[in-house]
């Protein structure tokens, strides 16, 4: 990636706020950028954008390739005429601080099954755009519509209990589904040609406004997805489609067991006969809806941890070597360059090391992984190296004032004693420690901007319900807090007023936060 000094939001768009329920790619949109730029932030990044399964977690896709339809802006549909005021809108109110998954699936999928109705009758001046739409995604979205048809069909049952013809995709059984099938695989192509148009005007808002988008990539797919179903020689998996084993981690930071996320291996000799074909079209896609990607787990490409299927933990697994620098090799040819972000954290190794830095690719340090031992802990910023992004959290630590009001009285004292400060507004001395690091990027969570506790925490991992939920009202991103930002990024070199301004002026305010 290109070497330079910048900042920006963690923010998913599911937490904007909007009249559906739900963040969506309208006005929200518009609103969290807006801020943004104000703010003198040139980076937003988000999780991952795909249709959410099971525990509406979007590391738990249903396609690694297809937008999730919750984020559809309703009410751009009734501009286009898809739909009344009325429909876009939920007979009654849903809770603006939260996401009521239930509630928000069963409205927007009404919604959007009455919008594709009225286009499938006259489709107007998108016809055009849908069709050119289908031909140029071919490749993941047939598989994809039909994967969802037959996921509504056997009322949402995995895929490996369905008839086995077509879980084993048998070709007559695919042409005889499809067939069958043809109504709902139409209205699924239909909802991911929305998503796309929809998400592609919030990339060019978001480039008119100078701010680039990341996007975030988990490692490893759902074992419940179109992603498996229809590449299964590529996964470590028996041959009902059973995995053989699963991904997780050892014993770390967040759980004494290990993680036991589930999700089945790849057969990665597999995929280097034909050059990583695969990977390199998930990196394309992702890169035509951002403009740079993390990739979460990039250890997995080093080595990964492999649990035997069955097991109740991630205790009894082993490390199993990944495709190395040959898969990055293969990667860059094909894509000419990385512009990638090396989700480094957990129990790194030398190899791991090696690897992100035989490419160039940037790692990351958390300020809240700081103060857990002494001096030489490589998340203290007096260790950092430009190399990285600094966070002051992920998307799956406790918010910083709820992380620092959950410390050990040792710790606290430690934070403290590093930030210079007494403990109060604890957030902006983080923010403060993450813009002034080396790191070339310092990226800072929504909720730690707006100083909010444990309430907000997005996620908590092994938790398997109840995150991916919180929301903030438009209120929230007040033209102060903006441009405390803006000038901290002023000041620390992360960006630059535009030519018309004078630099000095800029600070003339700045407040200690």
């Amino acid at each position: 990636m290109k070497r330079e000094r910048a900042s920006g939001i963690l923010c998913h768009p599911t937490c904007l706020p909007g009249p559906s329920g739900i963040g969506d790619l309208g006005r929200g949109c518009d609103l969290l950028l807006d801020f943004l730029a104000r703010a003198g932030q040139t980076i937003w990044q988000t999780l991952p954008i795909v249709p959410t399964g099971y525990g509406d977690s979007p590391y738990q896709p249903f396609s690694v390739f297809a937008g999730n339809p919750l984020l559809i802006d309703l009410e751009q549909l009734a501009d286009w005429g898809l739909l009344t005021p009325a429909q876009a809108r939920p007979p009654t109110p849903l809770p603006e601080d939260y996401v009521d998954y239930g509630a928000v699936i069963a409205f927007k999928d009404g919604a959007l099954r009455a919008a594709f109705r009225k286009f499938a009758r006259s489709p107007g001046s998108l016809e055009g755009e849908f069709e050119a739409f289908c031909r140029e995604h071919t490749a993941w979205l047939e598989d994809y519509a039909l994967f969802m048809a037959l996921k509504r069909h056997f009322r949402w049952a995995p895929w490996t209990a369905w008839e086995r013809p077509i879980a084993r995709r048998d070709a007559q059984a695919l042409a005889a589904w499809r067939e069958r099938l043809a109504e709902e695989v139409a209205y699924q192509r239909f909802i991911q040609f929305v998503f796309e148009k929809q998400w592609q005007r919030v990339r060019q808002a978001a480039q008119a406004r100078g701010i680039r988008i990341m996007g975030d990539m988990p490692i490893f797919v759902g074992h419940d997805s179109a992603d498996v179903w229809s590449h299964q020689a590529l996964f470590e998996l028996d041959e009902d489609g059973i995995p053989l084993a699963v991904a997780g981690v050892p014993p770390d930071y967040f759980s004494p067991t290990g993680q036991l996320w589930g999700n089945p291996l790849y057969r990665w000799e597999v995929m280097r006969r034909d050059g990583y074909a695969w990977w390199i079209a998930r990196l394309k896609r992702a890169l035509t809806q951002a403009d740079m990607v993390r990739i979460d787990h990039f250890r997995g490409f080093a080595a990964y941890w492999r649990v035997p299927a069955g097991e109740e933990t991630a205790i009894h697994g082993e490390w199993v070597p990944g495709p190395g620098a040959d898969f990055f090799h293969a990667v860059r040819q094909a894509l000419g360059s990385l512009p990638i972000v090396a989700e480094d954290l957990g129990l790194i190794t030398e190899d791991v090391i090696a690897l992100r830095k035989a490419f160039n690719l940037p790692g990351m340090r958390v300020l809240q992984f700081a103060f857990d031992s002494d001096a030489t802990n490589e998340h203290l910023p007096h260790n950092h190296s430009a190399d990285c992004l600094v966070y002051t959290g992920t998307h799956d630590n406790d918010t910083t004032v709820g992380w620092y009001s959950s410390r050990d009285p040792l710790t606290q004292h430690k934070v403290r004693l590093y930030t210079g400060s007494d403990g109060r507004d604890i957030h902006w001395h983080l923010i403060r420690l993450a813009m002034t690091s080396v790191a070339d990027y310092a990226i800072i969570p929504l909720q730690d901007v707006l100083g909010l506790g444990s309430e907000a925490r997005f996620n908590t991992p092994g938790r398997p319900f109840g995150n991916w939920a919180w929301r903030f009202r438009e209120e929230a991103l007040q033209g102060a807090l903006a441009d405390a930002l803006r000038d901290l990024a002023l000041i620390s070199g992360r960006w630059w007023p535009p030519k018309e301004e004078e630099k000095a002026d800029a600070c003339d305010d700045l407040p200690i936060v």
